[in-house]
């Protein structure tokens, strides 16, 4: 009978000494919660990232692409392998860089004329808007260039007539293989310099 009491007293320990106290079960509770806040803080900021990621990306491509100049047809103002933004939303005026489809390229030129404008061109290379020789300081060199567009020329409706500063080597609207830019076939305005870091900054 002693034997089974002592038995039975050991299992009663056993047990007794299983139950948690009040500080084990605290600790436990503030390891579940710290974990619990944990998890949410980190899922919280993922998503929070991937919010910001998805918007930079609809920005980017709907409203501000981002290019790299390829070439050096925009000499000076634009050098090979500068990275720019470009506004999609803005309004197109005489003296604005715009990119611009052409043949599965993008390319980037100055706007010169607007539809309706009528084009003349020296044999300096100063070119004539409506009978008005255009003030061109972004120019280092005035030349024809690559021009077989029969002169006079006026600008058809919904079309850009579009030159780079580098007008000794560009090929742009004065040439008939590229011609007056569609309005569809243009991503935006030009505006910004993001690299070099050194040249950054509004145009």
């Amino acid at each position: 009978m002693e034997e089974e009491k002592k038995i039975v007293s050991e299992e009663a320990e056993e047990k007794r000494l299983d139950i948690p106290t009040t500080a084990q079960f605290e600790a436990e509770l503030k390891r579940l919660r710290y974990r619990h806040n944990f998890i949410k803080s980190l899922w919280s900021t993922v998503s929070s990232l991937i919010v910001v990621a998805a918007i930079a990306i609809i920005i980017s491509t709907m409203i501000l692409p981002v290019l790299r100049v390829t070439g050096t047809s925009m000499n000076p103002t634009l050098k090979n392998d500068e990275v720019l933004l470009c506004n999609k939303l803005a309004d197109i005026k005489q003296g604005d860089i715009i990119a611009f489809y052409y043949n599965n390229k993008v390319l980037i030129k100055r706007v010169i004329g607007l539809p309706g404008d009528v084009i003349d061109i020296a044999e300096d290379g100063t070119i004539y808007v409506n009978g008005e020789a255009l003030d061109e300081p972004y120019v280092s060199e005035l030349a024809l260039g690559e021009c077989d567009i029969q002169l006079p020329y006026q600008v058809p409706e919904s079309r850009f007539f579009v030159c780079g500063d580098n007008r000794g080597i560009s090929i742009d609207s004065r040439s008939t293989s590229i011609g007056c830019i569609a309005e569809e076939n243009i991503i935006g305005v030009v505006f910004f310099r993001v690299l070099p870091i050194k040249s950054i900054g509004f145009f």
